[in-house]
């Protein structure tokens, strides 16, 4: 299911006629709509040259943490690792910052721009494990397709 969302994907980010956050809005939408446990789909970028991270685009429910230190939380971990970060049990995971009680499981990956971490994915599901290897996979095509409108 993941791979045959691909090609609308990569349609949507090709589209010149929008600006880039429209684009990338379009994107977390079509995720949270065709993924059923992708329940929150957003992007955080580096926020300018500090040590935090800044809500970006993003589709479900609104969240109060538009801006995430470094360290902090999942996406703060993600942005000094640089790897990816899936957590199969938010309740088993001691620097996790909570956006909403419906939220059991996370995947973070890392979007690369010339090979620098300026930001990155993130994804909560309100399905305890539900991320595979295929996420990971697809997620990276996600963030290395926005990379190249960046």
């Amino acid at each position: 299911m993941l791979n045959s969302l691909k090609p609308e994907v990569k349609e949507i980010l090709q589209n010149t006629e929008n600006p880039v956050n429209s684009r990338m809005q379009a994107v977390c939408n079509l995720l949270q709509k065709h993924v059923p446990y992708y329940d929150w789909v957003g992007f955080y970028f580096r926020n300018g040259k500090k040590e935090e991270l800044k809500l970006g685009p993003y589709a479900g429910t609104p969240t109060d943490h538009t801006i995430i230190p470094f360290g902090k939380g999942i996406c703060g971990q993600v942005a000094l690792s640089n790897k990816n970060f899936v957590v199969p049990d938010v309740k088993a995971q001691d620097n996790y910052i909570a956006c909403s009680i419906s939220v059991k499981s996370e995947i973070v990956v890392p979007l690369f721009v010339k090979g620098e971490n300026i930001g990155q994915i993130d994804i909560d599901s309100n399905t305890v494990d539900p991320f595979t290897a295929q996420d990971e996979e697809f997620l990276e095509f996600i963030t290395a397709s926005v990379a190249e409108i960046l």
